[in-house]
């Protein structure tokens, strides 16, 4: 792999993968770190890739691999019981609230409490905007636990988001 491909990997889908991994993990640094290791991985696998999918999804596959294995290795216990693996307290830095409005913010942290499984299927599917088949490569499901997961993980934003003020208007809008 030419280290020009890993740069033009880096310019196009460097901020979406930091993104994704900092919805997922909540601390800038830890993201930054886990996004430098996805791209590292990447490079050392090139060779792997069977271009059955997209680059970019490839490449959201390794950070999602990336970001579990963190998550496995820094709370094996509540990794393997599903339990959400961040601090109840975590508040965005000022940099990160200034970046949303209002909304965006509240709903931000509403994602962020739900379960993972709901958490990673909103991320690919509505905040990425994966396709179906994309987000079960890059969680290695069947596309109807991705549609179920889906359909589940929204009914319970959508709870959680009303019970914290949202109306059902502004939830049609958000999502």
């Amino acid at each position: 792999m030419e280290q020009e491909e890993l740069t033009e990997w880096i310019d196009q889908y460097g901020e979406s993968v930091l993104t994704y991994i900092l919805l997922m993990v909540r601390d800038y640094q830890q993201a930054e770190d886990l996004t430098q290791e996805t791209f590292i991985k990447a490079y050392r696998h090139k060779q792997q890739f069977e271009q059955k999918s997209s680059e970019k999804t490839w490449l959201f596959t390794i950070a999602h691999n990336v970001t579990k294995d963190y998550f496995r290795k820094k709370h094996p216990l509540q990794h393997f019981l599903g339990l959400t693996m961040e601090e109840k307290d975590y508040k965005p830095t000022p940099d990160q609230i200034v970046a949303m409005n209002f909304q965006t913010e509240q709903l931000y942290r509403t994602i962020q409490q739900l379960k993972p499984t709901y958490r990673h299927v909103i991320i690919l599917r509505k905040l990425k905007e994966f396709s179906t088949a994309e987000t079960a490569l890059i969680l290695n499901w069947s596309e109807s636990k991705v549609k179920m997961t889906l359909k589940r993980a929204l009914i319970e934003l959508k709870n959680e988001l009303i019970k914290g003020g949202f109306t059902s208007e502004i939830f049609r809008r958000t999502i």
